[in-house]
């Protein structure tokens, strides 16, 4: 599943000494990072590290106090919302509410960064939508109201919403937090399929550090605002790293299958 050899040169995201307060409260500092085009990082650390904040501040949607951001070699703040959003898509952890709008127009909403200010769309928009449906397997639910499906599967609609906007960057904060095992496995299944046929680059929050170890090929590891690891899953998930980053006494093992550390953890008793 890991791809962990996979790595470009051209860097996509690039970030220099970014710091962001909120009042007297330091999120994140002095953080240097470079994302190349095409790879999967996964970003961990403890609950309050700037995990969220990180994905936000490459979102656009907040303004760092210091340092800069670049996207594909342009300050972040040279973008227009619109650009941004073409290049750009975020899913959140809670992905799409229950709501009666059928899974066709949610689908649809991610065309909305190519729509003229009248709310047409110039191109192949729908063809766009079609193939979108078919590749998650939800052409037969098209009609179906997000209210009648399982979480899963709206966090599969969500992830269709994000696909049909065509983005160059994903951007996931937590996206596994509310699914079981199961839909866990498949939607970073779809991710994977996602990215083997187009290149996308993603960066995805995750807290389960196992499913970051057999699906990303680097991850990032932040604790206290800082950017304190960076490595393949081979080089960082290890006993002295794991307790460094998160407090903790592991056990670290070998996939059986593709040789990839995993997560133990041990009791803290005598």
């Amino acid at each position: 599943m890991n791809s962990s050899t996979r790595s470009n040169s051209t860097s996509l995201i690039s970030i220099k000494g970014a710091g962001k307060s909120y009042g007297n409260h330091q999120a994140l500092h002095n953080v240097d990072w470079h994302v190349g085009e095409g790879d999967w990082w996964g970003v961990v650390g403890p609950n309050g590290s700037g995990k969220s904040t990180l994905i936000q501040l490459i979102a656009g949607t907040e303004q760092l106090n210091e340092g800069q951001i670049r996207i594909d070699g342009r300050d972040i703040g040279s973008y227009s919302r619109k650009d941004l959003s073409r290049m750009i898509a975020v899913l959140q952890q809670d992905g799409l509410p229950a709501i009666s709008y059928p899974v066709r127009d949610v689908v649809e909403m991610g065309r909305y960064p190519y729509q003229n200010w009248l709310g047409r769309e110039v191109g192949d928009g729908a063809l766009v939508v079609d193939r979108v449906l078919e590749d998650l397997g939800l052409t037969e639910l098209a009609d179906r109201p997000l209210d009648a499906l399982s979480g899963g599967q709206r966090q599969r609609v969500a992830l269709a919403k994000v696909m049909a906007q065509e983005p160059r960057l994903l951007l996931l904060d937590e996206p596994t937090t509310f699914l079981d095992i199961k839909y866990q496995l498949q939607f970073m299944e779809l991710l994977s399929a996602w990215r083997q046929r187009t290149n996308i680059t993603i960066v995805a929050v995750l807290h389960d550090l196992n499913l970051a170890a057999l699906f990303c090929d680097h991850i990032l590891a932040l604790r206290e605002g800082m950017a304190v690891r960076k490595g393949t899953p081979h080089t960082l998930i290890n006993d002295e790293n794991i307790q460094d980053i998160f407090r903790v006494k592991p056990a670290i093992v070998s996939h059986p299958d593709h040789a990839i550390p995993q997560l133990l953890l041990r009791r803290d008793i005598d």
